[in-house]
This record gives C-alpha cells, sequence and structure tokens, in this order.
C-alpha cells in the first residue's frame, strides 16, 4: 500500500486539484481488478473516490477490453443517460502507477445475495427488472463505430469460441457437450443491428440503492454482438443468488425486463432468442469457472479462484433444468 500512496497522492495534486489523499485501502470487490478507495482532500473537505487497476498495474487481460477503453465506455454510457460512476482522471504513464483510471464513490449495495433477499431492497425488487431492461436499451443507444477496437462477435462464433475454450481444458463434461450441441442446433443468424453491450450486466456488477439502480459496474468485457446477450445475461441462475423463481437477477421476471427494455427503446425481444442467450450464459459461466481452476494451478492459487471454480458443477444443474423445458 505504501507503494500506491506516494504517487496516487502525486496524482490528485496534479491531475484532480486535490491537496493530498486520506484512507487508501484495497477493496475485496473486484474479481479480475484492484479496487482501490480512497479519500481526495481539497479545500478542508475529503470526498471518497476510487482507484480501479490492473493488478500490480500491468497485468492486462488478454480478453478484457483494457482499463483505457473501460473508462471511455463509461464516459459514453453517462453520455448516453445510463448510470456510471463518472470518470476522473485515467492514469498514464508518467502517473506511475500502471493501467487503471479513477472514477467517483457510489453508495450502495453490491451483493447479490442482500439485493434477492434482503429487507432494504424489498421495495426496490417490485421495479428493478425493469429498470434494469430500461439500463440496457440505453446502453444499446451507444454508438459502437466509436469503439473500433472492441470485438465484433456473432452468435455462432461466440459459441465456437467459447466451445473450443471447453475442449482446450481436456476435461470432459457430458452436461457442457449436450449444451454446446443444442446451441449449435438453435443458433440464430447475426443481429440486423449489432450493437454495443455491457457483456457483463447482472446482479453483482449493479451498485443497487432502495431508489434502484445507482451504478452499472465493470465494463471489461464489452464488445459488439447481438443485443439480446445482454438480456440473457443477467437471467443466468448464477446470478439470482438462491432465489431461482426470479429469473431477472433473483428480484424479477423476465416479462418486466423485457418490457422495460421495449419502452426506453429496445429492438423487440425475440423470447426464443433471449432464451438461446440465457443457455449460452449458463454454458459460458461454466466454461468460465473451468478456466479459473486453470489460473488456481498456474498464476493466480488465490482462494477466490478455487472457489468460483468449484462452482462449474452449479452450472452443469443449471444448464440440465434449461434444455429439460
Amino acid at each position: 500500500m505504501s507503494e500506491l500512496a506516494a504517487p496516487l497522492e502525486l496524482v490528485a495534486r496534479r491531475h484532480l486539484g486535490g491537496e493530498g489523499i486520506t484512507g487508501l485501502a484495497r477493496m475485496t470487490a473486484g474479481a479480475t481488478q484492484e479496487i482501490w478507495r480512497f479519500n481526495l482532500v481539497k479545500g478542508g473537505a475529503e470526498t471518497p473516490l476510487i482507484l480501479r487497476r490492473a493488478p500490480g498495474g500491468d497485468r492486462v487481460s488478454e480478453t478484457a477490453t483494457g482499463l483505457e477503453t473501460e473508462a471511455a465506455l463509461m464516459e459514453a454510457a453517462e453520455a448516453a443517460g445510463v448510470p456510471v460512476p463518472s470518470v476522473r482522471w485515467v492514469l498514464t504513464p508518467g502517473d506511475g502507477l500502471g493501467h487503471g483510471f479513477i472514477m467517483d464513490f457510489v453508495e450502495g449495495e453490491t451483493l447479490g445475495g442482500r439485493i434477492a433477499r434482503g429487507e432494504a431492497f424489498e421495495h426496490a425488487r417490485t421495479f428493478l427488472a425493469r429498470q434494469c431492461g430500461e439500463v440496457v436499451a440505453r446502453i444499446h443507444t451507444i454508438d459502437p463505430g466509436r469503439f473500433p477496437d472492441l470485438k465484433r462477435v456473432t452468435p455462432l462464433e461466440f459459441v465456437t469460441q467459447y466451445r473450443d475454450g471447453y475442449l482446450a481444458s481436456a476435461w470432459p463434461r457430458p452436461v457442457f457437450d449436450l449444451a454446446f450441441r443444442w446451441l449449435l442446433d438453435r443458433c440464430p443468424p447475426p443481429p440486423e443491428a449489432p450493437c454495443l453491450v455491457h457483456g457483463d450486466f447482472r446482479n453483482g456488477n449493479l451498485m443497487i440503492g432502495p431508489d434502484g439502480v445507482r451504478a452499472v459496474l465493470d465494463w471489461e468485457l464489452a464488445h459488439v454482438a447481438d443485443p439480446m446477450e445482454d438480456l440473457g445475461w443477467i437471467c443466468v441462475n448464477s446470478w439470482r443468488f438462491g432465489v431461482a423463481d426470479k429469473p431477472v437477477g433473483g428480484f424479477g421476471l423476465r416479462e418486466d425486463l423485457w418490457a422495460g427494455y421495449e419502452a426506453a427503446g429496445g429492438v423487440k425481444v425475440d423470447p426464443d432468442r433471449a432464451l438461446f442467450w440465457e443457455v449460452f450464459g449458463s454454458l459460458r459461466w461454466g466454461v468460465m469457472c473451468c478456466g479459473m481452476a486453470q489460473s488456481f494451478r498456474s498464476t493466480d492459487p488465490s482462494v477466490e479462484r478455487a472457489v468460483i471454480a468449484r462452482r462449474t458443477s452449479e452450472t452443469e444443474i443449471d444448464l440440465l433444468r434449461l434444455l429439460a423445458n
């Protein structure tokens, strides 16, 4: 922490108009990036801010957009009316902190179980699914042409990509084999109008208050693809946190999600296409969990990687239930 404090204090003085920082502390949130909270001291007041940084400052993921692009996406989202933390500063090589950016701190809850079951969010759960649909629709209005470096992927390419990753693990799982066959048999054609999708829009990546969605977080998996992908991903059972009868994040119904999406300008939802993406999402998360096991054995032997790897079996159960309907 001491190695981080000095350069961060310089950034605060040079680029944020501050007089210094206090309260620097690593937060437990963030599965792939470092999250640090600190206070910007300015004019006798302290303003809480967040530093989102690559692990060690330089360990950049090959699959993520890159933190500089992530910051630009958040700025574009804010301009489109999507609730996000405002970006204060994007780190440069001269800052001595590596890759990352500084953003506003947003008060709220991100723990999915509390959002799905906690008393504090009982009223919010009555409208949260529809509100999520409205937010997704705003995300899909962002011009993908502004981000030429983002991945462009068709449904077939996406399924093939994850099937190749699964086969490379050399760990046969009959349920995954069945699910890939189901997806390939029902793979929809490319969408008429591919759009910018968040790629990880779900309970757990949303900052929620009693008034609903306060911020959409973690834009590192954004890409250009089928808009139904975002609507399917939030319905994956892993993001319901034990409230299985509420498909949307454990707090709402698909029909409310879709109604909010369409009312806010999104394309008309095809339930069969949305189901395809929900099945794909469950399988995708399963393959990602398998990848966590490989990371645990090689580059990142953390408890978090091991715990996520163990969830692979959960996705197999989810897939069997989905395919049985």
